[in-house]
């Protein structure tokens, strides 16, 4: 049995056990499609596809279908913010079933009626976690995966390490996906090794050349080591990786006194939450397409020290298979 082979690669139906992760702003259809057409599978993030490149959702799908038959995946978030959103979210998923999609990963709330719309087309649903109580309610609400968010991940990053993560959450039995410091071959090796049935890579796909955000995004990204990765609660009020800026050093990574009580009371942290998040969606869709401004945010994680220039993702996925079959399959190993 291949190395590769593994239950991400039977779930998804796939080659290569590599999820290009669900990323706002950056997703767009050709980054989905490339990954998907090389082996691995790309996420759709449907909120970039709609408010971010302005498509309409089915034809995104379409336009997937059109470059490649291989599978793709749809990320659904799930938390509660409104009736509208809610309707918008299970209306999207209805269409991507509808359009061949049968790979789901779920985040930021309760996967059930995930689980429970799309397993009767045959569907699959794995839940983004960063710790032990987290995988246990997906797993109890039927999920049939976790990706394993740990403190080198971009975007909202876990607290463990990908080791004391895999430790905590093997003996559930679900398949385990690394999300967060993989962005070179040895990573993703390291990652088999460890146990995991797959990685999720974010950074390293915006530093692509299908990715549709600006250069500036990109070139950042090729220019920052592991060190440059800091924990700012000012964006969407939850501490997010970005690149250190001599913006990020200016303000801190702290919110101010005002934001931090309305944060701890139950009457008051759903809306400041949805303020946080309508304005970093708003400054991350300008300043992923618009190119750098001095106040600009750019999501990263720690995996950027393996990121050593912009390329075709299916080239990165390729080569990460080869090199984990030269360095995993071959009889020496």
């Amino acid at each position: 049995m291949s190395v590769l082979d593994t239950r991400l690669s039977r779930d998804a139906g796939i080659e290569v056990p590599i999820i290009c992760g669900a990323m706002y702003p950056c997703s767009n259809p050709e980054l989905i499609a490339a990954v998907s057409d090389a082996g691995g599978i790309g996420i759709v993030q449907p909120l970039s596809f709609v408010y971010v490149y302005g498509l309409d959702f089915r034809e995104a799908l379409q336009k997937i279908r059109s470059i490649t038959d291989k599978p793709f995946g749809m990320n659904v978030l799930i938390e509660k913010t409104s009736q509208r959103y809610e309707d918008r979210m299970k209306e999207w998923v209805d269409i991507a079933l509808e359009e061949g999609c049968r790979f789901f990963v779920t985040s930021l709330g309760n996967p059930k009626w995930v689980v429970d719309k799309v397993e009767p087309h045959g569907g699959v649903v794995y839940h983004a976690v960063t710790e032990r109580k987290w995988a246990q309610k997906a797993k109890d609400n039927g999920v049939h995966g976790l990706i394993c968010v740990n403190q080198r991940a971009g975007g909202h990053a876990g607290h463990q390490s990908a080791l004391e993560l895999y430790d905590e959450l093997q003996d559930l039995e679900l398949p385990l996906i690394r999300a967060g410091g993989v962005g070179s071959e040895a990573d993703f090796c390291e990652a088999l090794q460890q146990g995991y049935d797959g990685i999720q890579m974010g950074t390293r796909f915006i530093a692509t050349t299908e990715c549709g955000s600006h250069d500036d995004y990109k070139d950042a990204i090729v220019n920052a080591t592991a060190d440059d990765i800091v924990h700012t609660e000012r964006v969407t009020g939850i501490p997010l990786s970005v690149i250190k800026t001599p913006h990020v050093e200016k303000v801190g990574t702290k919110v101010g006194p005002l934001s931090r009580f309305l944060f701890k009371h139950s009457l008051t942290k759903k809306w400041i939450r949805i303020y946080y998040n309508l304005v970093a969606f708003r400054n991350f869709k300008r300043s992923s397409r618009q190119g750098f401004s001095t106040k600009d945010y750019w999501q990263a994680g720690k995996s950027v020290s393996g990121v050593k220039k912009i390329e075709p993702a299916g080239d990165i996925v390729r080569r990460f298979r080869d090199h984990a079959i030269q360095e995993l399959d071959s009889p020496s190993s």
